[in-house]
C-alpha cells in the first residue's frame, strides 16, 4: 500500500495502524513522492490526502487514471461539499472518507476496495427475484439488461454503442444494478455488497455515485435509466 499524507502526525499514526493491522506500507509526504513511488513499485491500493503541497491528492489521481493505471484509490479529505467529493470521483478516485475519520473505518473501505481487484465469479449473481420477464442476460464475461452491457473480464460498459468511462466503484455499482435489473435494491444492500460497509441512514456517499453514474449514463431523448424509490433505494429499468 501507497499512504501520501502530508501531516505528518496523521501520517504516522496511519502508517502504525495499518501495519498492525498486517498491511505493508509505503508513507510519503507530498504527492511528487506518491507518483515517484507508485512509478517505481506500484502498490495494489492508495490511500491518498486531497490537500497536500505542491501535486495534491487529486493531480495525483488524474496522472495516473491517464497512464491507464486502475490502481484503487481511497481519498482523504477535509472537503464535505457534494461538489469537492464529485471532483474527487472525477480525478479518477474510486472512494473517500472525511477527515475527522475513524481508523475502523479507513480499515473497512480499504478491504471493499481490494475485494473488488479480485475476478468476479462467472455467473454469480448479486440478487433474485423477479424481474418482469427481462432478466438479465448472463455468461462467463458478459451481462446485459436494459439497454446496458458489461463485459465484466474487461471491466468495460456501453450504453448502447457508446462506451463508458467509469471508474472501479461505478463500474461494481453499475454491475449490481445490471444484475438486479427491475429490482428495487435497498440503501443497506447496496452499501454491503459495493462497499462491504453500511455507513447508516446519515452517509451520503451512495447518492453522490449515483448521481455522477447517472450523469455518465443519461443521454438527451433517451429514458432515465436508474430510478429512486424515496425512502427505499434505487432500480435500474427502462420507462
Amino acid at each position: 500500500m501507497l499512504l501520501a499524507e502530508d501531516d505528518r502526525a496523521i501520517r504516522h499514526a496511519l502508517e502504525r495502524a495499518l501495519a498492525l493491522e498486517g498491511y505493508e506500507v509505503t508513507a510519503v509526504a507530498d504527492g511528487v513522492e506518491a507518483l515517484a513511488q507508485a512509478h517505481k513499485t506500484p502498490p495494489d491500493v492508495l490511500l491518498l490526502d486531497v490537500m497536500m503541497p505542491g501535486i495534491d491528492g487529486l493531480q495525483v489521481c488524474r496522472v495516473l487514471r491517464a497512464e491507464g493505471d486502475r490502481t484503487p484509490i481511497l481519498m482523504l479529505t477535509a472537503l464535505v461539499e457534494t461538489a469537492d467529493r464529485i471532483a474527487g470521483l472525477d480525478a479518477g478516485a474510486d472512494d473517500y472518507v472525511v477527515k475527522p475519520f475513524d481508523v475502523e473505518e479507513v480499515f473497512a473501505r480499504l478491504r471493499a476496495l481490494l475485494r473488488r481487484t479480485s475476478p468476479v465469479p462467472a455467473g454469480t449473481s448479486a440478487g433474485a427475484g423477479e424481474n418482469g420477464g427481462r432478466e438479465p442476460q448472463l455468461s462467463d464475461r458478459q451481462i446485459e439488461a436494459a439497454g446496458i452491457r458489461m463485459d465484466l473480464q474487461a471491466r468495460r460498459a456501453w450504453r448502447g454503442k457508446r462506451e463508458l468511462e467509469l471508474t472501479r466503484t461505478e463500474f461494481e455499482l453499475l454491475e449490481l444494478l445490471v444484475r438486479n435489473a427491475g429490482i428495487v435494491l435497498d440503501h443497506s444492500t447496496i452499501y454491503d455488497r459495493i462497499w462491504g460497509y453500511d455507513f447508516g441512514p446519515g452517509s451520503k456517499n451512495l447518492a453522490v455515485y449515483v448521481g455522477y453514474l447517472r450523469r455518465k449514463l443519461d443521454e438527451p431523448g433517451a429514458p432515465q435509466l436508474i430510478h429512486t424509490v424515496r425512502g427505499v433505494g434505487y432500480v435500474l429499468r427502462e420507462d
